[in-house]
């Protein structure tokens, strides 16, 4: 039997997402994915699939679903908690950083504190691939279109094997500040812009979306070589600086190609940070290497493999045969792989 995830109320800044639509920016498409790739991927753990499956992301609003015709497995990850109405008996909260078996009937209603959070389904949301991803990109038509009230993501049925909750510690990103790579167009910035944008505290703005965050804060002046460029590649991450001087930071539904100078790119470790800041948040940004940006980037894979470790049984000891009963075996990231290597 076919198992359904309906959307009863679609909350707001709600999307399919998964690790990301790579090898195809060379052709215009964006990468999009996950803004927080290491929050889907402790959420996808936790329901026992691979690190990049496809799931809900929730960036405003939490949405309220209910599993129809066959029970759901799910997983909660990042800033994400909620509240379970079952088909019978009373309800119950359903706590951040947690896995549970949804009974056929059952509503969940889903509520975000600030940042970005995921709500995983074992085996994936089966919703159609575009492009090699079921990574929701509106403007191009990729991807499931914006959730709508009444609409169906096809799901996996969970197993019958009886399974038990489980909980995890808080897979937290750590404070600081956002380091990022200078350049590459650093001849185009004065040389007190520089020392201005790694010394000076910058703010979250108004004007956000998954495409970009414009950050406020001293405007930075541009070199005698002006504020524009033949245009070329941009990634996200990268911090481009218009005419005006207030610095756009590119995210995961990035255009491709832009024409005007970066004066640094966010290294891809402290980039998923972005995802759980709010408008008005303070900001600092500090310079590394390539070497140390690939350093930060295994210490991050590290902590989400720790991080594994903490996944127990709701209220009780870690239990390996609970584990196995959870098919969590199988999803465990091994200590010589890059859980997050799908992200180019």
């Amino acid at each position: 039997m076919n198992a359904w995830l309906e959307i009863v109320s679609p909350g707001l800044g709600v999307s399919v997402q998964d690790a990301g639509r790579s090898g195809h920016r060379a052709i215009g498409v964006p990468l999009s994915g996950a803004l927080d790739p290491t929050g889907l991927a402790a959420a996808n753990l936790l329901a026992g699939n691979e690190a990049g499956a496809a799931g809900l992301e929730v960036l405003l609003a939490g949405p309220v679903l209910r599993a129809v015709d066959a029970p759901l497995r799910i997983a909660l990850g990042g800033s994400l908690a909620g509240r379970l109405i079952p088909r019978d008996g009373p309800p119950r909260p359903v706590a951040a950083w947690s896995a549970l078996t949804l009974q056929a009937g059952d509503t969940l209603h889903l509520v975000n504190a600030p940042g970005a959070g995921y709500l995983a389904v074992s085996g994936g949301l089966q919703v159609m691939p575009a492009l090699g991803s079921r990574a929701s990109y509106p403007r191009a038509g990729l991807g499931p279109p914006p959730l709508q009230a009444g609409q169906r993501l096809p799901c996996r049925q969970a197993t019958d094997r009886a399974q038990p909750d489980l909980q995890a510690d808080s897979l937290l990103h750590p404070d600081g500040p956002i380091r990022v790579i200078p350049g590459p167009q650093a001849g185009h910035f004065t040389p007190s812009a520089l020392a201005t944008f790694l010394s000076e505290p910058y703010r979250i703005g108004q004007q956000r979306d998954r495409m970009g965050i414009r950050l406020d804060g001293p405007p930075l002046a541009h070199s005698e070589l002006g504020a524009d460029i033949v245009s070329d590649g941009v990634a996200p991450g990268a911090i481009q600086v218009p005419a005006d001087g207030r610095p756009i930071l590119l995210l995961a539904d990035c255009q491709t190609v832009g024409g005007y100078p970066k004066i640094a790119t966010v290294i891809r470790a402290d980039l998923p940070r972005i995802a759980h800041l709010q408008a008005g948040d303070s900001l600092r940004f500090a310079a590394v290497d390539a070497r140390q940006a690939a350093a930060a980037r295994a210490d991050l894979a590290s902590r989400l493999q720790a991080w594994q470790a903490s996944i127990r049984p709701r209220g009780g000891l870690t239990d390996s045969a609970a584990l196995l009963a959870a098919n969590l075996a199988g999803a465990a990231v091994r200590g010589d792989e890059d859980p997050l290597q799908t992200q180019p």
